[in-house]
């Protein structure tokens, strides 16, 4: 089976996919929680349904000069707030007036988070992932370092790192556009996702590369070219690399539909992450790594 004979259709597919969620990033951004922007947190239990006293409850905040920037219905009786910072009296009167406008409420959460706080877990977000994609490199360039000349295992590196990017860059253009039309906002929980799909990425793609240096290193004759080295090294992994991110994604899937509301997002972006990662290993690491090697037989 020749999986590599399209590989410069996988490489388009992939660009076309990344499109849309590219635009958006340069466009819309991400819509950011209270975890980046600073704010605060409100989430009341209330005995009553309140599935149609969204704009009700907004307004008891918009009297105490509270800017509101979100209004959310958790099941029929938990209504979240989020606000700019507010302080602990404000936090005590609105409490207060909610009772009196719907009787016993229960105040389930009240966070603030300073503005500093939030800029600097952005920067530590972005630290976090250089960080991983610098050591990345430099441990597969180290691992492979006996991969037979003229091959390099720089090349193996850097082409695992091109598709950790694509699965992390496909993961925050959803959703941007989930953030611009559904309003939905990434927190402190996304950014670990995010490093758990960089990390199943790269761990997917070494799986593969490393069948590629076994077979290169002897298992293989040594007139057999590059590409047909790591198409038949791909294929010995296919059936691995599917079983494994399909039991993850069953997992995953249930989770997501039967899991709380508040896992959500995290979920979501594992989900999406993972199946991209899957794809990225095999049709974008492996047709980069080909494409970069044979380059001088092009």
């Amino acid at each position: 089976m020749n999986v590599m004979k399209y590989k410069k259709y996988y490489l388009l597919f992939s660009v076309l996919v990344l499109i849309p969620g590219v635009l958006s990033l340069l466009l819309n951004g991400l819509a950011l929680s209270i975890d980046f922007t600073g704010g605060s947190v409100f989430e009341f239990g209330f005995e009553k349904d309140m599935q149609s006293e969204a704009d009700a409850v907004s307004d008891l905040f918009v009297q105490r000069s509270v800017h509101v920037n979100e209004v959310s219905i958790i099941g029929d009786n938990t209504v979240s707030i989020t606000t700019d910072a507010v302080d602990a009296q404000t936090g005590a009167e609105i409490k207060t007036a909610l009772g009196e406008n719907y009787g016993q409420v229960t105040q389930k959460v009240f966070e603030t988070v300073g503005a500093s706080v939030g800029k600097e877990t952005t920067k530590n977000a972005f630290l976090a992932l250089a960080l991983a994609s610098l050591g990345i490199v430099l441990y597969i360039a180290y691992a492979f370092r006996n991969i037979p000349k003229p091959y390099s295992s720089f090349k193996f590196g850097v082409s695992a790192i091109i598709a950790m990017l694509h699965d992390a860059l496909l993961v925050l253009g959803v959703f941007s556009i989930l953030g611009h039309f559904y309003g939905v906002r990434v927190g402190a929980l996304f950014i670990t996702a995010l490093l758990t799909v960089i990390g199943f990425s790269v761990h997917d793609s070494i799986v593969v590369f490393d069948r590629i240096r076994e077979n290169l290193l002897g298992k293989m004759a040594k007139t057999t070219s590059f590409s047909d080295a790591v198409n038949y090294s791909l294929v010995e992994t296919l059936n691995r690399s599917f079983a494994t991110s399909l039991t993850v994604l069953l997992v995953l899937t249930s989770l997501l539909v039967l899991g709380g509301e508040s896992m959500k997002e995290f979920v979501l972006a594992l989900v999406i992450g993972i199946a991209s990662g899957t794809y990225s290993s095999i049709f974008v690491a492996a047709p980069i790594l080909i494409f970069w090697e044979t380059r001088k037989n092009l």
